[in-house]
């Protein structure tokens, strides 16, 4: 039988580059889309990038924390044999963060699976997108000194992550992946399972960008030095790590290739990044581009607020070198002022 993907949420920053990539391999791939308007946009944008746009199409699934979600989706699609899961919301612009960012992540990743379990029968393999933030949070959760891996979890509770839009994403993150290890050992299904956990989330758009006034989420780490130039502002200034979103793509892709990635979590990272070293090869590379000045009083000090990763074990399953942070910057900023 031949390999045919599903990849629910096939409009966001992620699963748009698992999309393009999976087409450029040869997959036939179905993505979960919200309405009609946004699956007939992809395709378009997919054809005119000339890619095999025929070998796409898109299911309606407008709530993913509607009970029963995927259900019709893979009823629709007894070919599917794999299923990539990359719907969740990563924003935080939010009113009610158990309504808006638990439900969806929780409920989203509970239907994915039980339509799996009841209408996915030829579905060998499936790949939960989770984060960073399940793992250990991000630099100002971190515990200095400390090394994480793998293994690790994110202490935040549920109670926790109602506080407010930034502890919501984070309990989102880990309350879902933690569904996906309970159901795991709960249910024994005959499908491999594997979690993808990836830190900031860098790079270019999979197209060309029309509305550059806001791009995703953690790419506005580059666009406001971008605009911080241009308005004479201070950026905010952030520490953490990162990983280029075409590895990302290219993670969940080997993921249900390599029997070695089963029931594993693959903790992506390339390396450090800081405002600074961003707006520095912004400096280098593009020194027609006007730049702010970082205050020098609220730079982040690395060594007091940021864990240590080790992701040798990822990088072992994975098997290829990811892009680092002056080309994935490069890209991305390449893409905006053009």
């Amino acid at each position: 039988m031949s390999t045919t993907v599903f990849v629910s949420g096939a409009t966001g920053f992620i699963a748009q580059h698992i999309v393009k990539q999976l087409l450029e391999d040869n997959y036939k791939v179905i993505g979960s889309v919200r309405s009609s308007e946004k699956g007939e946009h992809l395709k378009s944008l997919l054809a005119n990038a000339g890619l095999k746009a025929e070998n796409f199409s898109y299911e309606i699934v407008k709530d993913i924390a509607a009970k029963g979600a995927f259900d019709e989706a893979l009823k629709a699609h007894p070919e599917v044999t794999v299923f990539l899961h990359t719907a969740s919301p990563f924003h935080f612009n939010v009113q009610d963060v158990e309504k808006e960012l638990l439900k969806p992540a929780e409920e989203g990743t509970t239907n994915a699976l039980n339509a799996i379990k009841e209408y996915g029968k030829n579905v060998e393999r499936v790949v939960v997108t989770s984060s960073y933030a399940a793992i250990t949070g991000f630099a100002d959760l971190a515990t200095p000194g400390k090394t994480v891996d793998e293994s690790s979890w994110n202490p935040i509770t549920k109670e926790q992550s109602l506080r407010d839009p930034f502890n919501g994403y984070i309990g989102s993150k880990k309350l879902a992946e933690q569904i996906v290890w309970k159901y795991v050992e709960t249910n024994k299904p005959k499908w491999g399972v594997s979690v993808v956990n990836p830190t900031y989330v860098l790079g270019p758009q999979t197209f060309e960008v029309k509305d550059k006034s806001a791009l995703n989420t953690s790419n506005e780490l580059i666009n406001g030095i971008l605009k911080a130039g241009k308005d004479h502002s201070q950026p905010q200034q952030v520490t953490g790590y990162f990983i280029d979103v075409r590895d990302v793509a290219k993670a969940h892709i080997v993921a249900f290739q390599k029997e070695d990635a089963i029931g594993q979590r693959l903790l992506l990272a390339a390396g450090p990044v800081t405002t600074e070293k961003i707006l520095n090869i912004i400096k280098k590379d593009f020194s027609q581009i006007e730049l702010p000045t970082l205050n020098e009083s609220e730079k982040p000090d690395w060594d007091k607020i940021e864990s240590i990763i080790n992701n040798d074990k990822t990088k072992k399953i994975l098997g290829f070198k990811f892009i680092d942070l002056e080309k994935s910057v490069d890209d991305t900023v390449s893409q905006i002022v053009n």
